[in-house]
């Protein structure tokens, strides 16, 4: 069901009266003190391997107990931060590593340099960035507890942008859970990060609790995105798993919750009419909305069939859904985003406000479509989401294609969205996703501009001629060399349609006043430190 903002106008305005909460909800919190905060996130933690999934709720997690060898600043520029010193050699090709002073794991015992390499091994089997790393690696090895070594048989200088990670988070684990495939999940949750998993409060599908990491030593630096001091506030932090929106909002009305990270759009106008809420932009370039479609099943094996899909989405009316004031929300139509330095106009003729419905149609039947069943798989516990699958299963059944919804919660979506089989083997057709705008810039690590088939992230695009093409990126030494590369991968990219975006959408979080201190960054996922309660 889609909320209408009439509906919601209803439950806030006049008399200015909050939502009731319902009972449950009563029931299950105590009065929240100034040293813990209630969060509602986006989507239900269900995968907690940051090597296993890109969910951003598992990125969150990671985020929370994990630490990197170097993170992001707000600019996007990588900055140490478990790394105290680092240096490279005349020859460019051997970089040292020493760690900071005063790392341990949550389980007390000291952290070290075979955690480290153990780590960026396994973080390498599954990221864009560490694999290019590791095709580089002629040695990844221990020097002595607190110093190792990448040593390379060319060149990479990309080598230290590409380790903050853009699209797995590249966590430091103890040893003895990295040594093993990035296929098999650690579910551990001890890190040497600035919180503590708390097994013993943990109630999957209902709440996860984290608690400050008391023996966690912040760096020096003034915190700056995802760099800098880690100092955490609070004493501690609990995600509440409320699937539903209103329940959400009413809950953070009543003070139950302190903060919400997607409110539907619909409640925008009741949030900024409560005089103790606030919406707040985290991530001022926003995200990419993002339709994948399965490649290797019709109809999407054939290019004219995901061709159509570049006709028949009207990218303004999904905005209308996910961003309907229009500060919030923009159309895209280059790969590489919006206002990023490689986003360009080449081959987007396509593009029409409106769409183009009749097109689309007989792209479809070009492709040979013939009344097979496209699956789209409907996360319910994501507003911005849910609503949008809604939108294309209505599109599509506007031009007769047999489209048919799949609900179930985000977790659901991303267990199912790895099988690659047929629908009537528990397959899909389309999944609906999203990723920060800033990250498409990033060619080496984003896996939504991969186009190597099976190889390739959830869809599995292929065409060599691209990858040609994305092979040379890393080569190239001038930011004129790129953009001229850009214009001609993108060119491709729009012929054979890796997948299609419905927008981009900046989506402010709902706090209470009296929660402060947020991070803001342009990756689009939550961090927990530097936040306070009044």
């Amino acid at each position: 069901m889609i909320i209408s903002r009439r509906d919601v106008l209803k439950m806030g305005m006049a008399t200015g009266a909050t939502l009731a909460t319902p009972s449950f909800l009563r029931a299950q919190t105590k009065p929240v003190d100034g040293r813990t905060v209630q969060m509602v996130m986006s989507g239900d933690l269900s995968v907690f391997d940051p090597m296993s999934t890109t969910a951003g709720i598992t990125f969150n997690n990671s985020l929370a107990i994990y630490d990197t060898l170097f993170s992001l600043d707000h600019k996007l520029m990588p900055q140490p931060q478990m790394v105290g010193n680092w240096g490279i050699s005349d020859d460019k090709k051997t970089y040292t590593f020493e760690l900071r002073d005063g790392l341990s794991w949550h389980d007390g015992t000291p952290v070290t340099a075979a955690d480290c390499v153990a780590s960026l091994r396994r973080w390498a089997q599954v990221d864009e960035g560490g694999k290019l790393i590791m095709e580089r690696a002629r040695d990844i090895s221990k020097k002595d507890d607190k110093t190792f070594v990448i040593v390379l048989k060319e060149p990479l200088g990309l080598l230290i942008n590409l380790l903050p990670g853009w699209t797995y988070h590249p966590a430091v684990m103890r040893a003895k859970d990295a040594d093993r495939p990035a296929t098999e999940q650690v579910t551990a949750n001890i890190g040497s990060g600035p919180f503590k998993f708390n097994h013993t409060l943990a109630k999957p599908g209902a709440k996860f609790t984290y608690d400050r990491n008391e023996k966690y030593i912040a760096r020096s630096e003034p915190c700056d995105g995802f760099a800098g001091g880690k100092v955490v506030k609070v004493d501690r932090v609990i995600w509440n798993n409320i699937g539903d929106g209103q329940t959400a909002l009413a809950a953070l009305q009543t003070g139950e919750v302190d903060f919400l990270q997607a409110p539907p759009a619909d409640f925008y106008p009741v949030i900024e009419g409560d005089p103790d809420l606030a919406l707040q932009v985290l991530n001022s370039g926003g995200v990419v909305q993002c339709l994948r479609m399965n490649c290797l099943q019709k109809p999407f094996d054939k290019a004219k069939a995901r061709q159509a899909m570049l006709h028949l989405i009207d990218q303004e009316a999904f905005l209308r859904l996910s961003a309907p004031d229009a500060k919030y929300g923009k159309v895209v139509t280059s790969i590489f985003g919006n206002d990023t330095p490689y986003s360009n106009d080449e081959n987007t003729g396509w593009f029409k406000k409106g769409g183009n419905p009749e097109k689309a149609k007989q792209l479809f039947q070009e492709a040979g479509y013939a009344g097979e069943k496209v699956v789209i798989l409907q996360p319910t516990n994501i507003a911005s989401l849910n609503n949008a699958a809604q939108l294309v299963a209505a599109q599509l059944r506007k031009i007769g294609v047999n489209a048919e919804l799949a609900p179930s919660d985000w977790g659901g979506l991303v267990a199912r969205r790895a099988n690659k089989g047929p629908v009537e083997k528990g397959g899909w057709s389309i999944f609906l996703t999203d990723d920060a705008n800033a990250a498409l810039s990033n060619l080496i690590s984003q896996i939504f501009l991969t186009a190597s088939g099976e190889k390739s992230w959830y869809g599995w695009p292929k065409s060599d001629a691209y990858e040609a093409l994305r092979a040379k990126w890393e080569g190239l030494e001038t930011l004129e060399e790129r953009k001229a590369l850009a214009r001609k991968m993108q060119r491709i990219w729009w012929d054979f349609v890796g997948d299609v975006y419905l927008g981009q959408i900046v989506s402010p979080i709902a706090r209470r006043k009296t929660l402060t201190g947020l991070v803001e960054t342009p990756q689009g996922v939550v961090a927990m430190w530097n936040m306070q309660k009044a």
